[in-house]
């Protein structure tokens, strides 16, 4: 992942090195050699994946290419913040490294676990978690697509969520490979501490509209973004809504940009209609600036 950014980009390489810096570990080494088992842990995956993220959207910029808005879908969001112009590269990773390094400490602390459940719809997911609440906090996290929602929240009331799930007809029902319970109740600690850091930088008007996880809606304002970025870490990620909600804007072109194409795929699920690629690499870049 990122391997040909740093040695065929100056940007890449100036990325990499200074997220080195900001680390305070050897990021780069973990990003291209792993092993696995430590690249997947919260504290690194959310940095690296950033990285990644932020040196393709600033390749398209310095060619010309500028979206008339973005998103992103969780961390992501930090990645369009600083592709926007909203805050630095350096700033946004310093964000981020305490998100991430707050997020896997929380989940440390509270016991906390996530489950995607396919073949749903949101109501009935509302409606399990209400009756899991006896076995401990747990609430939707991410309305990703339709019939496709994460629950998170106590280990135990998950686990009972999801047999309730399989109970009412749930395709599939999975649980999750991660470090706690995002987007819910049980990051409270984590907020407090992204909170004081938030509010002790200082966050510019974007360059384009940034369409935020907790409303589905554009933000165009320094302080509506910082209010929007203390919301999200204990609230749901509204991705169908602000796929629907761009697309009602004008938006018909979506480019994901970053490892993977898992928001591709959810795009297409939320409106086959509309275009959507990815850019994972350099020569993604290079080819989707000569179509």
């Amino acid at each position: 992942m990122g391997l040909d950014l740093y040695q065929c980009t100056d940007l890449g390489k100036r990325y990499f090195d200074l997220a080195n810096e900001i680390m305070g570990v050897d990021l780069k080494n973990i990003i291209f050699n792993g092993p696995d088992e430590i690249l997947k842990q919260t504290q690194f995956t959310q940095p690296a994946i950033y990285l990644v993220s932020v040196i393709l959207g600033k390749l398209l910029l310095n060619k010309n290419i500028t979206p008339i808005a973005a998103a992103g879908h969780s961390l992501g969001e930090y990645s369009a913040l600083t592709i926007s112009g909203a805050f630095s590269f350096e700033i946004g990773l310093e964000l981020v490294k305490l998100r991430a390094e707050s997020m896997q400490k929380a989940g440390e602390i509270m016991n906390g676990t996530m489950a995607a459940i396919i073949g749903l719809d949101k109501e009935r997911i509302e409606e399990i978690c209400s009756q899991s609440k006896e076995s401990g906090i747990i609430v939707p996290a991410n309305f990703n697509a339709p019939g496709q929602i994460v629950i998170s929240g106590k280990t135990e009331a998950v686990k009972y969520a999801m047999n309730l799930a399989k109970e009412a007809g749930a395709r599939k029902v999975i649980k999750l490979n991660v470090s706690g319970a995002f987007h819910s109740p049980l990051m409270s600690d984590a907020k407090n501490t992204l909170t004081s850091k938030i509010n002790s930088i200082e966050i510019s008007n974007p360059n384009f509209p940034i369409y935020s996880n907790v409303t589905a809606k554009p933000v165009t304002k320094s302080q509506d973004i910082k209010l929007r970025l203390i919301e999200q870490l204990d609230n749901a990620v509204l991705w169908q809504d602000t796929i629907l909600n761009m697309i009602q804007a004008g938006i018909t072109n979506f480019v994901e940009i970053g490892p993977g194409k898992i928001l591709q795929g959810l795009t297409k699920r939320i409106d086959r209609n509309v275009i959507s690629t990815s850019i994972e690499t350099n020569i993604d870049v290079n080819s989707y600036i000569n179509v």
